[in-house]
């Protein structure tokens, strides 16, 4: 597969190589799926400002499109290598709560989802290296999983929200997916 230089400034986000293919599937991705829910929840963005609607959409994207990219090997294995880089990474996502205040939807079970998502991240983070870190996360990820569903009047768009940034913080980040660490 062709691989692409990424600019520095996005090292982050794809790494520093990626196949072009798999760009356009992230991108792809995120695209469709935040335009699905803008366009199957209208009353998301109802009678918000145009500036909290479109900066709610572009963390919705981002959410939807790292929760693809962070499976890559190109993104995984570039933090893999830069333990520091990884703790921040973690402990600057808070998007989720952001989603929630500007929708003015579910924020306190943004709150829950964001803490439990962070505090399994750390765990899951803290046992790079270990046989067990697969197992670890695949268990707080199934738990996670299968609680926000049961929250009770969460909104459908939240709902899928709230879990694929569990899936994407707490799997697809923290997990050192191919054994580069």
């Amino acid at each position: 597969m062709k691989q692409v230089r990424i600019p520095s400034v996005l090292h982050d986000v794809f790494g520093e190589k990626q196949p072009i293919l798999l760009i356009l599937a992230i991108l792809l991705f995120g695209g469709l799926l935040t335009a699905v829910l803008y366009l199957m929840y209208p009353e998301m963005t109802i009678n918000l400002p145009v500036w909290r609607s479109t900066l709610a959409l572009l963390l919705i994207f981002d959410i939807f499109a790292g929760c693809i990219a962070n499976f890559t090997p190109s993104t995984s294995n570039f933090y893999a290598a830069r333990k520091k880089n990884r703790i921040v990474f973690i402990s600057i996502h808070i998007h989720i709560v952001i989603i929630s205040v500007l929708l003015n939807a579910a924020i306190g079970y943004s709150i829950a989802v964001w803490a439990y998502t962070i505090a399994g991240a750390f765990i899951v983070n803290s046992l790079i290296g270990r046989q067990s870190q697969l197992f670890v996360a695949s268990l707080l990820l199934s738990i996670g999983l299968s609680c926000v569903p049961l929250l009770p009047h969460i909104q459908p768009y939240m709902l899928i929200i709230c879990q694929l940034f569990t899936l994407k913080v707490l799997f697809g980040f923290a997990v050192d997916h191919y054994g580069k660490a």
